[in-house]
């Protein structure tokens, strides 16, 4: 199983005695060469679940484990593409140099690299911007080249933090193509958006969060029914988890 979270909690303490429960009590498994959709309103705990996939953060309870081992070993790294929500760069550097720093990072040889890195420039239309400085590229250009760093050694698990964040149409149908692509190829992608439309487009299943608790779990016809449509199913759910939690 690439990724599986067994009763994951996670929280903060507020003074002496009070906590802030961010996650609670969380079951999930994300299966092999699927794409599976995060979804929550803003502070449901979703960037809480991925920091705690990718070891930045360390839950109160519960456990998370990549391809059958824990988060915390450092052996899972070279399994993982991560693209986080804001990727920031030294803003000197040129998108080439990006990539092949990244490359380097994950122990590729040079030749590989130097392939991988025009196939992934060309694939994401950065082509004639790679030798810029990161400083001169567009929001957009920047989230594309953060994706392309995340999979330039080729992971075989994606982890997306709202990739079509800052994404022009042009930018989101690259991108959407790419996640696509990395399906047939048996790639397991594992992605947070706030862009419903592209959630129905590209997931075989999705997880719907709300104040750390998991509502709802599946494919997304055992959500929609036959005449609602995700985001109907989506605010449906949570109105009526606060109404449960208000009452």
């Amino acid at each position: 199983m690439p990724i599986r979270i067994s009763h994951l909690s996670k929280f903060y303490k507020r003074g002496l005695q009070s906590k802030n429960l961010v996650v609670h009590d969380l079951n999930m498994e994300i299966e092999e060469g699927e794409v599976f959709g995060f979804l929550g309103p803003n502070g449901a705990g979703k960037s809480t679940v991925i920091k705690i996939l990718l070891d930045f953060i360390r839950p109160t309870s519960g456990t998370a484990t990549i391809k059958g081992v824990s988060v915390n070993d450092t052996r899972v790294r070279k399994d993982i593409g991560y693209l986080p929500e804001n990727p920031l760069f030294y803003d000197h550097l040129t998108g080439e140099e990006i990539l092949r720093f990244g490359g380097k990072a994950a122990h590729m040889g040079k030749r590989a690299l130097k392939e991988r890195t025009e196939q992934l420039l060309t694939r994401l239309k950065l082509s004639d911007a790679k030798g810029q400085p990161i400083r001169t590229y567009s929001k957009g250009m920047v989230q594309r080249i953060g994706l392309a760093l995340a999979l330039v050694h080729d992971p075989e698990i994606c982890i997306l933090d709202e990739p079509m964040s800052g994404l022009d149409p042009l930018g989101r149908r690259l991108v959407a193509d790419l996640i696509l692509d990395m399906r047939k190829t048996g790639k397991t992608v594992f992605f947070s958006s706030h862009i419903l439309s592209d959630i129905e487009e590209l997931c075989d299943r999705v997880g719907i969060l709300n104040k750390g608790k998991l509502l709802f779990c599946g494919p997304l016809e055992d959500l929609n029914g036959d005449s609602e449509g995700l985001e109907q199913a989506f605010i449906r759910l949570v109105e009526a988890d606060e109404a449960q939690i208000s009452g």
